[in-house]
């Protein structure tokens, strides 16, 4: 049987997995965590979002983080000092500008397609993961907004995917917690919400059961591709593997380069704050419809009874971790604007990095060299594009891995 490691146990990396067994292939998990999804899948906004599929690579975007630069509590915060990494990846930014409706569409497409296989491997491995299938709202403060929202979804529409548009009455028959001024919206009734840390360690916990090996709390220094075979050294040991699949969040750059591949990969941070809903009155005045306001580039989705999640903001800051109060601020001040009924007494942060491309499409698929695969900068839409982009390369990793164990025609050896 042929030997797979992946590298990183975040969402990417086990869905990965879970694909590469279904292949038949016999499959390694490396994490330098002690446990699955502990960085950027550990408290994302919770959405699955085809609707949400618009990529950033256009003048709008450019525009709003200049205009932003000096405001700390600005939905996108550009640090100002230069490094040349966030150049280059800048630079690579602005010439995918082009490509804006393009890779719109193609993300609409892969974000659909994701979900069946997403919702398959919950339910064939019984995971519970507070999934509400109630769609998403996008809900709009100011006509210009919703202007570009209209723009945005006639791409959705060439996408495929079915989202409509709604008067201020009809988004308060949707979620009817919602409360504030706004001038219309747009309801995706097959977008859906989710905890990604319970999905990805229910689905660590499925792939251990099926014989996956995993290495938690180890530390991979080197990875070398030579003669066919991956080589993966890590702070323990030396092992010999017929392919590699690198999912690795930021750290997927620095594994690619060492494999002789440039995957430009940018650190951009987002926050979240999760708040328990304690009491009654909380309960009932948290929304149920997972939402996404525009103006604020701010998301929000309810987890089962006693938690709300309220996610936002980028910041290009390199690979910082740190909590800011600045910025977690506004993700309170939101909840009490238009959930004054919630009490937020009780709220905890939380900040990841995305690995994100400058084109925002992810990286999936061959390496230069044999048996190097990769799996990565998904950037914010991770948890919505995972599943379908796991099947792809787990599809490819067999197929070569296949071909590479057919016998030689004897006329082809002949020749050689």
């Amino acid at each position: 049987m042929k030997k797979v490691a992946v590298i990183g146990a975040g969402v990417t990396g086990l869905t990965t997995a879970y694909e590469l067994l279904e292949q038949g292939l016999d499959v390694t998990v490396y994490d330098r965590h002690r446990y699955a999804a502990m960085e950027t899948s550990f408290a994302n906004g919770g959405q699955l979002s085809a609707s949400n599929a618009e990529v950033w690579t256009q003048w709008g975007t450019v525009l709003k983080g200049l205009k932003w630069m000096l405001h700390a509590d600005a939905p996108l915060l550009v640090n100002p000092a230069p490094t040349l990494h966030k150049m280059r990846w800048m630079l690579e930014f602005l010439s995918n500008i082009p490509s804006y409706k393009a890779n719109t569409i193609e993300t609409v497409k892969l974000a659909m397609a994701a979900r069946a296989v997403l919702f398959d491997m919950a339910e064939r491995e019984g995971i519970d993961f507070d999934l509400e299938r109630r769609g998403i709202l996008h809900f709009y403060s100011n006509a210009k907004d919703l202007a570009h929202g209209r723009k945005v979804n006639e791409l959705l529409l060439a996408g495929g995917l079915d989202r409509r548009e709604v008067s201020v009455e009809e988004m308060k028959e949707i979620e009817p917690a919602l409360t504030g001024n706004f001038v219309g919206g747009f309801h995706t009734p097959s977008d859906s919400s989710g905890d990604i840390h319970k999905f990805t360690m229910g689905l660590a916990r499925a792939c251990a059961r099926r014989g996956v090996t995993f290495h938690y709390g180890a530390k991979v220094e080197m990875l070398d591709a030579s003669n066919g075979r991956v080589m993966v050294r890590d702070d323990r040991a030396e092992r010999v593997y017929d392919a590699v699949v690198v999912s690795a969040g930021i750290q997927s750059r620095e594994f690619a380069t060492q494999l002789g591949d440039n995957v430009n990969i940018y650190p951009v941070k987002g926050y979240s704050i999760t708040v328990s809903l304690l009491d009654e009155d909380s309960r009932a005045a948290a929304p149920w419809v997972s939402l996404l306001d525009d103006r604020a580039k701010i998301v929000a989705s309810r987890f089962g009874e006693d938690r709300f999640r309220i996610a936002g903001t980028a910041e290009f800051n390199g690979a910082n971790r740190d909590i800011r109060a600045d910025r977690i601020k506004p993700l309170v001040d939101w909840c009490e604007e238009y959930f004054p009924g919630v009490c937020t007494e009780n709220v905890t942060p939380w900040a990841g990095l995305r690995p994100m491309m400058p084109s925002m499409l992810p990286r999936v698929g061959k390496g230069r060299k044999p048996g190097v695969f990769y799996n990565t900068g998904h950037g914010h839409l991770g948890w919505t594009l995972s599943a379908a982009t796991a099947r792809i390369v787990a599809s490819s990793v067999a197929g070569s891995l296949r071909q590479e164990s057919r016998p030689i025609p004897t006329q082809v050896r002949l020749a050689a």
